[in-house]
């Protein structure tokens, strides 16, 4: 955390379990924390839950012109945006590939890569002039091994992991003097990262209490999913910058 600042982090994709965690453990650090969602009551509530002094906020994070919105709402109550936890989720499944439908995957596409392009192409100068600027999302163990039946879920967290990767290799550009919103003019410290949070799935204490007799093997609890992304703002940006972090046992 950077010294003499409070860090102000964006989860985008509030409304679920993994976001009320990650939302309030982000506050309990002492961050300053917005969560997003598309439904007002949703992430209302989510906000509440995740504890006092966590600013709910709608937004559609598919159109470009309400991410733009939501930028500037933020920045006109907080200033400059240190992180972005990127928790769009979403699944689609078929038996085969014979069977992936357009309309699957436009929801996978829409939910999986359209949001991490407009959230980063509008926070991205704001993460690459923080001292501690984090981009992270969330992805899956299967897009190392896609599947006939995940043809169309794994492709789309493919492309968002690769424009990750993409945002990563503009990071470190930036800050490698060779100019840009974070260059100082010269070689120096790496700052600014963006990772990607790798899972097979995710579970959580309502899962938990309503199949007691199952051990949801391999799944990430979504406390150390909320774990996985405070530190991200105490580890060094070089050692976070383009990496796949492994979350699944």
């Amino acid at each position: 955390m950077s010294a003499g600042r409070a860090l102000t982090v964006v989860v985008t994709g509030g409304s679920g379990p993994s976001g009320i965690a990650a939302a309030r453990s982000l506050h309990e650090a002492g961050h300053t924390v917005f969560t997003v969602g598309s439904d007002a009551k949703r992430i209302e509530a989510a906000a509440a839950e995740a504890g006092g002094g966590v600013a709910p906020l709608v937004c559609d994070l598919a159109s470009p012109a309400e991410v733009a919105s939501l930028h500037a709402a933020i920045g006109r109550q907080a200033g400059r945006i240190d992180g972005v936890i990127h928790l769009v989720g979403g699944w689609r499944g078929a038996a085969g590939i014979t069977d992936q439908s357009d309309e699957d995957w436009d929801f996978l596409a829409r939910g999986a890569i359209t949001t991490v392009r407009n959230v980063t192409r509008e926070f991205y100068d704001d993460l690459a002039a923080s001292d501690t600027g984090r981009f992270a999302m969330v992805s899956s163990t299967a897009v190392s091994s896609p599947t006939a039946a995940t043809a169309s879920y794994v492709a789309a967290k493919a492309a968002a992991e690769a424009w990750t990767l993409a945002v990563a290799d503009g990071f470190r550009r930036d800050q490698s003097g060779s100019g840009g919103p974070g260059s100082t003019g010269g070689p120096g410290e790496q700052h600014s990262a963006a990772t990607i949070l790798v899972v097979k799935a995710l579970v959580d204490a309502r899962m938990r209490a309503k199949s007691p007799e199952r051990k949801f093997p391999g799944f990430t609890d979504v406390e150390e999913l909320a774990a996985a992304a405070v530190g991200l703002f105490t580890s060094p940006a070089a050692e976070l910058n383009g990496r796949r972090l492994l979350l699944s046992r």
